[in-house]
């Protein structure tokens, strides 16, 4: 059976959870990034992170689509079609005071990881100025690091292992080569195997389209589908999936939630299936193709909260866009159900959103601000910020 978020439950009390899903977080730190001079932020089952306009919240969630790039082993070309280093390094607000490396890690209840990235060595022979170089990168057991924790490092072209089996695992790494992307034996290196699976299930969904030629309003050909696709374009095939494996009738009971006396259907009859919005008043449903911006943008939200393979981490970037004020509510609820089973980090801006996931017990706000041209975390102490130390 699927996962059952179940909207009229009171949600869990603020603290990381054990996911069944992969490793929980505990905190993200981030060096160097743009407006992210040094910023570590404590990560809960259900965080919100708001704040005024340019106060940095897109530049976290693009830091975080970063780490889930470098277990992908696309770090390097992301970093490049964004300008490249020199693009994307703080730059404070006097002359010179730009870093030259840019570190990013997350601390995890049994595994933690930590990159660093700087200029590559002069090499007249290359074309490809715009790539950086990978440093060194970092794993080690449980969350606060220690000497004595470290799991495996690589500095430079080597990944050793690290303790007591001190032993190399590649010795010719490329600098645009994370450790993810050359040590993949379970057998050998069981932590980065674990590590990059996890990594690898982190779910970003960012504004949805919803134009004439969206692809959640075109047809697809339809396969089983437990995840919906970042740009929703599966979302007759995700809805049927959830039918079928998932919690149906929770889905349901959402979409009944935000739209009184409406239901779902899905038009199996081709291999492209059609999404269908019955209504009350209405004598045929409206295909995907026929609804507002606001209501398709709640139904591939709704698809994507009640996936039946939940991942460990969902991450879901001002999702009020384009929704209506009295649909924030159902939203808060259907976002708060889920939290109760994995970890779930929203970027918001709506105030109506960020009260009501505030009114759960479970949620984790927090607001930035920007003083001096750095986003940080106003009210965090010495204490607080010595919870995240880089290697």
């Amino acid at each position: 059976m699927g996962h059952r978020p179940m909207l009229m439950q009171p949600s869990m009390p603020c603290r990381v959870a054990p996911s069944a899903h992969g490793e929980a977080l505990s905190h993200l730190g981030v060096a160097g990034y743009r407006s992210l001079q040094q910023l570590m932020l404590p990560i809960g089952q259900l965080t919100l992170v708001s704040g005024a306009n340019g106060c940095g919240k897109s530049n976290l969630y693009r830091a975080l689509g970063l780490v889930a790039a470098a277990a992908r082993g696309e770090l390097v070309a992301t970093l490049a079609a964004e300008g490249g280093l020199a693009a994307v390094l703080w730059a404070g607000p006097e002359r010179g005071s730009q870093g030259s490396r840019l570190r990013l890690g997350f601390a995890g209840e049994t595994l933690s990881y930590a990159i660093e990235l700087g200029y590559r060595a002069d090499d007249e022979t290359s074309a490809f100025l715009l790539d950086p170089e990978i440093k060194r990168e970092w794993i080690w057991a449980g969350g606060a690091f220690h000497p004595r924790s470290l799991l495996v490092q690589r500095s430079g072209a080597v990944v050793e292992r690290c303790g007591d089996r001190r032993s190399p695992l590649a010795l010719e790494l490329a600098p645009h080569e994370s450790l993810f992307t050359a040590v993949s034996d379970p057998l050998e290196a069981p932590e980065v195997f674990q590590l990059r699976r996890t990594i690898l299930s982190w779910r970003f969904y960012d504004s949805f389209r919803t134009d004439r030629l969206a692809p959640a309003r075109l047809s697809h050909l339809s396969t089983r589908t437990p995840s919906l696709a970042a740009d929703g374009g599966d979302l007759a095939a995700a809805v049927q999936t959830i039918f079928e494996i998932g919690d149906g009738e929770g889905l349901q009971a959402a979409i009944g939630d935000a739209f009184p006396g409406c239901h779902l259907a899905v038009d199996t009859s081709q291999p492209s299936f059609r999404l269908q919005l019955h209504q009350p008043g209405l004598l045929r449903p409206l295909d995907a193709a026929e609804l507002s911006d606001g209501t398709l943008r709640y139904l591939l939200l709704a698809a994507a909260l009640f996936s039946p393979r939940l991942p460990p981490l969902l991450v879901l970037n001002e999702p009020e866009n384009s929704l209506h004020p009295d649909l924030l509510p159902p939203l808060a609820r259907l976002i708060d159900a889920v939290a109760q089973q994995t970890q779930v980090w929203v970027i918001a801006h709506a105030e109506a959103l960020i009260t009501a996931l505030q009114g759960t017990s479970g949620c984790r706000l927090l607001r930035l601000e920007r003083e001096q041209g750095a986003t940080m975390l106003p009210g965090q102490s010495a204490l607080d910020r010595a919870a995240w130390r880089w290697p």
